[in-house]
């Protein structure tokens, strides 16, 4: 069956691309015989809004945006599986699909980007901040209620050029997508995670495919790397157990070494006002215990954030 071509979806970004091309040459030092093709899928988040500047969470299907196109190509056999970056992925698949091939994780952190600022303690007050990341608004915010914060959408690329055009005078983006496009030196500061918690699965690179696709899924199993997988397990677990709405800033880190885990999950009001936070760490030895410790803290912060904030 080697013969057969393994079709990998994906978006049209640079760092979409940068992705499926990693996946692409796994695929094939893994199984030398085994041809690849790329299928590049636009999708509703990659369109242009009518408005300008509008946030995933205020469009129709939330960050899912970014998967529903690739799912329903996978979902119809026009792509054998589709190449995510894992963080924008919805908490819940459709049934008959799983997310359970994740590629070695790169680094996990924020990093702020300024022509003029070294970092966001430098921003002078009423400096404006892009993002359309909830996350980042709400913790930007609880440390610097001062600040603006408006909607900016783009992929990396163009993110940068709305920088350095001085339509804000600083924005975020994540280290692992700087990294895999040689664009770390647009970088002023990194902020560790106990100052800016990452979203859950961010800096991972997820694989998804249908579950009853024997031959593709046995393929990717010599690229999966198993510490990612618990990792990404137990943050997705967080989110599932929570199932806050798109307009609910959640960040979830799961650090594994040594046969133990430290999950660290945050909820906050997307003013910033208010953060409930849930810490522990315990043995794991399987994704199971990993998507348990995830489930046991996003249900421990469930009963404590109000339901408003989780969008109910």
């Amino acid at each position: 069956m080697d013969d057969v071509p393994l079709r990998l979806g994906t978006r049209g970004s640079a760092l979409a691309m940068v992705q499926t091309n990693m996946v692409a040459d796994a695929l094939r030092r893994a199984h030398p015989s085994l041809s690849v093709d790329t299928v590049t899928i636009e999708t509703s988040g990659d369109w242009k809004p009518a408005n300008g500047e509008t946030r995933l969470c205020e469009a129709a299907g939330g960050k899912g945006l970014f998967a529903k196109e690739i799912e329903q190509a996978l979902m119809t056999g026009r792509i054998d599986a589709g190449i995510h970056s894992l963080k924008d992925m919805p908490s819940f698949l459709p049934e008959g699909l799983a997310l359970d091939h994740v590629f070695p994780r790169e680094d996990s952190r924020d990093a702020f980007l300024s022509n003029r600022y070294e970092t966001l303690d430098a921003l002078p007050p009423g400096a404006i901040v892009g993002t359309s990341s909830l996350r980042r608004q709400a913790m930007i915010l609880a440390k610097r209620p001062d600040l603006k914060i408006v909607p900016f959408r783009g992929n990396v690329p163009t993110r940068i050029e709305k920088l350095r055009a001085e339509q804000v005078d600083a924005t975020l983006l994540a280290v692992a997508g700087l990294k895999r496009l040689d664009l770390t030196h647009e970088i002023a500061a990194i902020l560790e995670p106990e100052d800016m918690l990452p979203a859950a699965g961010q800096g991972i690179v997820g694989i998804e495919t249908r579950t009853d696709d024997s031959r593709t899924r046995n393929l990717f199993d010599p690229l999966h790397c198993s510490k990612t997988g618990l990792c990404a397990a137990a943050e997705r677990a967080a989110l599932q157990a929570l199932d806050g709405s798109c307009h609910t800033p959640i960040g979830a880190h799961a650090v594994f070494a040594d046969g133990r885990m430290h999950l660290h999950v945050m909820v906050a009001a997307p003013d910033g006002g208010n953060i409930w936070t849930a810490q522990e760490t315990e043995n794991v030895t399987n994704r199971e215990e990993a998507a348990a410790l995830g489930r046991k803290l996003g249900s421990l912060l469930e009963k404590q954030v109000p339901a408003e904030v989780l969008g109910r």
